[in-house]
């Protein structure tokens, strides 16, 4: 039989790696329950977004189940309907020029988001920045050279609205190292495609893990219950 000559079509690709993706998010732990929300850009003129639907389970999801959006979050292809938190990914495209988002709700992300509260400081209207620095997995973000560097992820109040949510977040996103996090709900990652968005999720994910980790421990330190 000769091998067939049908050109790949490119939206099934894409759609067939974003769900692979998820899949590997929801193992992980990062997005029980129906929690999460994921796109990738699908095209630019116009602007369409290949997305997960809302309120489902996202780790069993398979390329027929995804949905397609417009520039204004309008649901143009696929059945269920589109996440009100689509307009912070159209913010994050539009700003960073991101090929994908990849938004979760792990336990690290989502803890140390409400770092401001746990201290009883109040929580400016502006947000305020997560500070990281002397990882070497820093150096797994983009554009990243030493572990010397610092990173400071933009921490955002959480809101209902999410226009207004995704106006405050313009604000941050041009100095944002790839992610920010949004107040007692998770963190935003993205890159210029797929693949990069995943590893700067991973990234950030892992030094929200060990930042987390490393405030315990000195806590332990603190209170005189070890020594180093």
């Amino acid at each position: 039989m000769a091998p067939s000559t049908e050109a790949p079509d490119p939206k099934q690709d894409l759609a067939l790696r974003l769900c692979e993706v998820m899949a590997a998010i929801d193992r992980r732990g990062w997005c029980d329950g129906t929690g999460g929300n994921f796109s990738c850009v699908l095209g630019t003129q116009p602007l369409a977004l290949l997305m997960a639907p809302s309120g489902v389970e996202k780790g069993g999801l398979k390329p027929r189940d995804l949905i397609v959006v417009n520039d204004k979050g309008a649901v143009i292809e696929g059945e269920g309907r589109a996440s009100a938190e689509t307009l912070l990914h159209l913010a994050i495209v539009a700003a960073r020029k991101a090929g994908a988002v990849l938004h979760t709700h792990s336990q690290a992300a989502t803890l140390l988001s409400r770092l401001a509260e746990f201290r009883g400081e109040p929580l400016p209207a502006q947000g305020w920045q997560l500070q990281i620095k002397g990882l070497e997995m820093l150096k797994g973000l983009q554009g990243i050279r030493s572990h010397e560097q610092q990173i400071s992820i933009p921490v955002l109040p959480n809101d209902q609205d999410l226009g207004r949510l995704s106006q405050l977040a313009l604000s941050s996103l041009a100095d944002a190292p790839f992610g920010i996090l949004i107040s007692g709900h998770g963190l935003y990652a993205w890159g210029d495609d797929l693949a990069m968005a995943k590893r700067h999720l991973e990234i950030l994910e892992f030094l929200l893990e060990q930042h987390w980790r490393e405030l315990q421990l000195r806590s332990i330190y603190n209170a005189g219950v070890i020594t180093p």
